[in-house]
């Protein structure tokens, strides 16, 4: 029967929240009419990080995905209020840094692996507010919280053997809130009249991140007919090669994440030398390596289609 030679297949979703300790460094400058304070601050700090794994028993696979925000600054405006020695402000502005992504699926039966890796640097926005408290007249603790955007980050990857099958798709939304203590030291003008809070100020500042979800989805095909026109489904011919061989966008019949490849049958026809066969069963399986080409899930064909990295 069809189903004794389905091939095992599993597909896993994973999730995770990045957390850790958060360190670095602060500076700016206030300007002080009354009971009014604006001024301009940027600081730079590393960010949170996460590990997650998935595994699946059949076909017998593992993967594990790192991710977090190595490092990330904003430049804000800050706009508060003082009673006295409190200050309380609002801030906002520009934030910018580098999410970063690593993930690996292994199927040690085969062997097959596939890895992927993406680190830029993202630029977004920040919002949050705090409370100063000036110990003495040049030393002021803060207390601030930070709501840090830096968009999101996404990669994909897919590794064929023998008709065997691994496929990963993450993406993390670099986004995250950040709660800090800081101590900074008050450069005020060389003026006996100046305002309390105004002057150049610089310090350093420690505290915790969470957030930066990210999202996972592995699948893991055991060696089988993967190029067989009778295994898939929902197939569109999406443009042919110079040598007539069609490529397609299709899913398998046990799946439904979308690839784009080529038909064995057509493969037989054009290029019979990259057939790759099995006393098993008579279902074609092709050698991609052969055709010059990678079997690709759709959206890794989106990006290589806009010339992008992989």
């Amino acid at each position: 029967m069809f189903a004794q030679r389905v091939p095992p297949t599993a597909t896993t979703t994973a999730s995770s929240t990045a957390s850790g300790i958060v360190a670095g460094l602060q500076g700016g400058y206030n300007w002080q009419r009354d009971w009014l304070v604006f001024g301009l601050e940027g600081d730079i700090s590393n960010g949170p990080f996460s590990t997650m794994s998935a595994a699946t028993a059949a076909p017998a696979t593992t993967a594990t995905t790192q991710t977090g925000v190595n490092w990330y600054g904003t430049v804000r405006g800050r706009l508060g209020f003082t009673p006295g020695p409190v200050l309380i402000y609002a801030t906002g502005g520009l934030a910018y840094g580098n999410p970063y992504l690593n993930s690996s699926m292994t199927m040690p039966a085969v062997p097959l692996s596939t890895s992927a890796q993406t680190s830029p640097v993202n630029v977004g926005w920040v919002a949050g507010g705090g409370i100063d408290y000036m110990v003495k007249s040049n030393l002021v603790l803060n207390f601030a919280y930070q709501y840090v955007n830096l968009g999101s980050v996404s990669l994909a990857s897919t590794a064929t053997s023998g008709g065997a099958i691994l496929t990963q798709s993450v993406t993390s939304r670099a986004q995250f809130q950040v709660f800090t203590v800081g101590l900074s030291v008050l450069f005020s003008p060389d003026n006996a009249s100046h305002p309390a809070w105004e002057g150049l100020y610089a310090g350093g500042h420690l505290g915790g991140a969470w957030g930066d979800t990210t999202n996972a989805s592995y699948f893991a095909q055991g060696a089988a007919a993967a190029s067989d026109v009778r295994l898939k489904r929902d197939i569109v011919l999406i443009g042919r090669l110079d040598d007539g061989l069609g490529l397609y966008r299709y899913r398998y019949l046990w799946s439904d994440t979308v690839f784009v490849g080529v038909m064995g049958q057509e493969v037989a026809l054009i290029h019979p030398e990259a057939i790759v066969r099995q006393v098993t069963d008579d279902y074609l399986r092709v050698n991609y390596s052969r055709l010059g080409l990678r079997l690709m899930t759709w959206p890794q064909w989106e990006i290589a289609s806009r010339g992008e990295r992989l």
